[in-house]
């Protein structure tokens, strides 16, 4: 158990598979207690169980991140489960990579809707409930294609990402004091992250570069070091990929 870490209300987006199934799992056994959001109910439902049985305290409800009254819901479902919400991780992301000339504009759209109105609308359920308790902490998960543009193929991906880190660090300055922000940049991370591509020649690609990819639990462990720290130290941004990634 981490001192910190311990009883402190987490909710997760994404939280059906990857990064958000192993951040549930890995604070629940530190002793938060969980609430997991996600378009899959069945998963979700899985996961919770395994949670409990495990001797985690752990709620779910299936959630579109487009969507901003589900992250309010979702908000809700912690808070009368719970009594309160410490954390919010907003996780869910789509990565399409394709070149821009193919012009695959609904994509363009469902990764602006995910990956950046998906986090401004965790942020606008959790910021309220924040500010009235005088505390609270977000997680947003950007990525190493928010750091540097990945092209040609990712462009429109890295346009989103940066978007994340653009918002996390204006967020950070709007709200510091007692509100905490931390953006989390991965490289290469198994989760189904890689399967986002409808360009065959693209997809094969990614899913060639992601033979290099680490453990999904690699960034829960990030996400944890992140909460566990005392309230007044914020750790605002971290980089991880696999060793051997140079990009």
């Amino acid at each position: 158990m981490s001192q910190n870490i311990e009883s402190k209300v987490v909710v997760i987006t994404g939280a059906s598979s990857g990064i958000g199934e192993s951040t549930a799992r890995h604070l629940a056994s530190l002793g938060a207690k969980v609430v997991l959001g996600a378009r899959r109910e069945e998963k979700l439902e899985r996961i919770t169980q395994e949670i409990r049985d495990s001797g985690g305290q752990a709620e779910f409800l299936t959630t579109d991140v487009t969507v901003a009254s589900d992250l309010k819901a979702l908000v809700e479902k912690a808070i009368a489960a719970f009594g309160q919400v410490d954390v919010i991780i907003n996780n869910a992301g789509l990565m399409a990579i394709a070149p821009m000339s193919e012009t695959k504009t609904d994509e363009w759209d469902r990764m602006i809707d995910i990956n950046i109105k998906g986090v401004l609308y965790g942020i606008a359920a959790a910021l309220p409930i924040f500010e009235k308790q005088g505390s609270g902490h977000f997680i947003n998960i950007s990525s190493v294609a928010g750091v540097k543009v990945f092209s040609p193929g990712g462009t429109i991906y890295s346009g989103t990402k940066f978007a994340v880190r653009a918002i996390s660090e204006g967020l950070r300055h709007e709200v510091s004091g007692k509100i905490r922000t931390t953006t989390i940049e991965p490289g290469a991370v198994d989760s189904e992250l890689k399967h986002g591509s409808s360009h065959q020649e693209s997809s094969d690609s990614v899913k060639d570069f992601y033979q290099i990819a680490i453990p999904s639990d690699s960034v829960a462990r990030a996400i944890a070091y992140a909460i566990e720290q005392p309230a007044d130290v914020d750790i605002n941004e971290i980089v991880l990929r696999p060793t051997i990634q140079d990009f």
